[in-house]
């Protein structure tokens, strides 16, 4: 799922819930999801790891933003999320 798709699905208060997590704020969630700023590394890790958080909880509605997307370099980008979750 990337960002634009975990936003649309995403209510208002989960949308609040991961920006408040990753330190960050709703609008500039929206902004990497137009594209029009790119995450750092540290950001895009901590946006993966929440998003993949709070779609263990809503019963398959949401997924998780792989952090690769959110990057202007995905090659240097590593998971923190395990394969295999």
């Amino acid at each position: 799922m990337n960002m634009t798709e975990f936003l649309r699905a995403a209510s208002k208060r989960e949308r609040a819930e991961v920006a408040e997590r990753c330190d960050t704020t709703v609008p500039y969630l929206y902004q990497l999801a137009g594209r029009h700023r790119n995450a750092g590394v540290p950001l895009a890790a901590r946006i993966e790891a929440h998003t993949a958080d709070l779609a263990s909880r809503t019963q398959g509605r949401l997924r998780e933003v792989p952090g690769r997307t959110l990057v202007l370099h995905p090659e240097q980008y590593k998971s923190p999320v395990p394969e295999d979750a």
